[in-house]
């Protein structure tokens, strides 16, 4: 049966956590664990859902779940999935998914996402992207955008926050042509929940990054997360996309398709201006901001077809 907004499951996996209001990560591994059911087995590296989801005595997952080294998420996924395959009693509807955030994933973790990628072991990694180290005080990550102050990048007179390019992660692990590759946002959950029942299905390394705003570390009240999660979309600063590698395409390079495509973009400045982390930015600084996304978005249609 196909999940989305009418049939996903009433059941609940990851509650009572003590997430912060409006947090677009635990919207993210909420949504995910009800698409693969009771039988997914979770691992997390330190970071916000690992914090406020493991607090004894209470435990937020009601799936088996473990916290794994920081650097480590991936190959404690490889372990726990060779483990199962060893015993031989999983369940045929096993799905063995990390949760890690954009510093567990494109920083720290990535040398352990590319070994379990280029094993192709049966795995599931979802990065929940919050653009900085929320869980330890809002520092910079290489997820982090341009412009973004944070505690590591603090936009004063001189300085106007992050002075990087945030990391094209999506395009460094589809260059490992792993089977399936997706980008989606908590703010298209219907995309995302279609993107994790798609992943869920399909064998060896797969992997999800997924948009999921902070209100504190973005600065913007907490019932607007849905409507930042749906405008980083519309404004053309985070994209739709997904990646079928050769395994699934029996083509070399595999295949890239845009889900949305949008025939005119929102304009960027009140996205940005709505964030404090934004608001020291003048109009050079959006003006890089907006040639950044233009230069991107060209670079897809143009290669992606």
């Amino acid at each position: 049966m196909t999940v989305n907004a009418r049939t996903i499951t009433d059941e609940e996996f990851f509650y009572g956590h003590k997430a912060c209001p409006g947090c677009g990560g635990a919207l993210a591994v909420r949504q995910a664990l009800k698409v693969l059911g009771p039988h997914a087995v979770a691992a997390l590296p330190a970071g916000c859902m690992s914090a406020t989801g493991f607090n004894f005595p209470q435990l937020a997952f009601g799936n088996n779940a473990m916290i794994t080294p920081f650097a480590a998420t991936a190959a404690v996924l490889s372990g726990i999935e060779a483990g199962l395959r060893a015993q031989g009693a999983a369940p045929e509807d096993v799905t063995v998914v990390g949760f890690a955030g954009d510093g567990g994933t494109a920083d720290i973790g990535l040398q352990a996402l590319s070994g379990a990628i280029d094993r192709n072991d049966d795995v599931l990694y979802i990065c929940y992207d919050n653009e900085a180290y929320m869980n330890t005080g809002i520092q910079k990550s290489s997820l982090t955008p341009f412009g973004a102050s944070t505690t590591t990048t603090p936009a004063g007179k001189h300085e106007h926050g992050c002075l990087t390019q945030k990391k094209s992660l999506f395009d460094i692990v589809a260059a490992h042509r792993i089977p399936y590759a997706a980008t989606a946002s908590v703010g298209y959950l219907n995309d995302f929940i279609k993107k994790v029942e798609r992943a869920r299905d399909i064998k060896g390394t797969r992997f999800i990054h997924v948009m999921a705003p902070c209100p504190v570390g973005w600065g913007f009240p907490s019932a607007d997360m849905v409507d930042v999660a749906k405008e980083i979309v519309d404004t053309g600063l985070w994209y739709l996309a997904e990646y079928e590698g050769p395994a699934l395409t029996g083509t070399p390079g595999g295949s890239f398709r845009l889900n949305r495509d949008p025939k005119q973009f929102k304009p960027i400045e009140p996205y940005l201006r709505r964030q404090g982390r934004f608001s020291a930015d003048d109009g050079a600084d959006l003006a890089l901001i907006e040639r950044a996304r233009d230069e991107r978005w060209s670079y897809m249609r143009e290669t992606w077809g």
